[in-house]
């Protein structure tokens, strides 16, 4: 299998009242077909608007791509005019947006907002399109999928509206799927369920999957390998088995010692270990390494210069100056 999406130098900004926010910036990532790639990190540190970037739906104004290329299947995406991008956006690329609720239209019914995706990009008619919502409702394991393309957004379980979510992304069989936090706000009987279900459509569909997530048990179940996104840049990225057994960037180190444990001490003299500090803000970020107020390993050299993204060990790499200098 070749490579599906590659993408250099991305980088995507917002003007703001006090200044410009690099949401994305200076990005070089690549997924393989058939692959699940992790993308992990505290919230506000660019995985959704990465996505956005990709999908090329970032609002602008304020938002703008500043930068890079997107080549998927070799087609650069930020090339290409509005209209192309349409006809990809949805058929060869799809995404399942964060919250199901707000994502869904609430006053149309399921059946109608996933035929309306099959009828643009497949060119059915209505009868062929609502079998095919009906399939892909089956697919993704929902009880009764007759009834439930008769009902509203509101009328269903959390769980429910995700795998709504996921049919709709993937109802005209797409190569790549963005799923951004599709786990969240759910129980965890229900995020095993929509994790399970996600790898077993990978399967049967062949398509590849970005997850977006906070969650690093969701990265161990779920992904071969991952990036973690710290201040709109990759700091790290690796193999799950790598990034596990071998975690280098202190970032990457601090968000797994938080992780609970189940064999931890506990009483009232335990404690949750956490990252120090706070996430500088995007308005003014520090000269140097990002996150150098918030690591124990700081150098003069973190202050002054800031580390490239570079190749520590076979296909781990690390922005780090702990692991040498450029």
């Amino acid at each position: 299998m070749g490579m599906l999406l590659e993408i250099k130098n991305l980088s995507t900004h917002f003007n703001t009242d006090l200044g410009v926010i690099k949401a994305v910036d200076r990005v070089d990532l690549a997924i393989d077909e058939g692959d699940t790639l992790g993308v992990v990190g505290e919230s506000g540190c660019g995985k959704t608007v990465l996505a956005l970037s990709i999908m090329r739906l970032i609002p602008s104004p304020p938002g703008k791509i500043v930068s890079g290329s997107v080549f998927f299947k070799g087609v650069d995406l930020l090339k290409i005019d509005s209209a192309e991008m349409r006809m990809i956006r949805g058929k060869d690329i799809s995404m399942v947006f964060q919250e199901p609720m707000t994502s869904l239209n609430p006053v149309l019914r399921v059946g109608d907002q996933i035929t309306e995706i099959i009828k643009l990009h497949l060119g059915l008619g209505r009868k062929e399109a609502m079998d095919r919502a009906m399939e892909m409702l089956s697919l993704v394991g929902m009880p009764s999928p007759e009834t439930v393309i008769r009902n509203y957004p509101h009328q269903m379980s959390g769980g429910m509206r995700q795998r709504v979510m996921i049919a709709m992304a993937l109802c005209c069989g797409p190569k790549l799927m963005l799923a951004d936090e599709p786990t969240t706000a759910l129980d965890v009987t229900i995020q095993a369920q929509i994790l399970e279900l996600i790898g077993k459509l990978k399967q049967d569909i062949g398509t590849s999957v970005i997850l977006i997530t906070h969650d690093l048990g969701v990265i161990a179940e779920a992904a071969e390998h991952v990036a973690v996104m710290y201040t709109g840049q990759i700091v790290e990225y690796a193999s799950v088995e790598n990034l596990f057994s071998k975690p280098l960037h202190p970032y990457t180190v601090g968000l797994m010692e938080s992780i609970p444990k189940i064999d931890a001490p506990w009483g009232r003299d335990a404690y949750l270990k956490v990252i120090p500090g706070a996430v500088p803000s995007l308005h003014n970020l520090p000269q140097g390494c990002t996150f150098q107020g918030r690591c124990a390993h700081t150098m003069q050299i973190c202050r002054e210069e800031e580390p490239q993204l570079k190749e520590y060990m076979p296909r781990h790499r690390v922005h780090c100056w702990l692991f040498g200098k450029k």
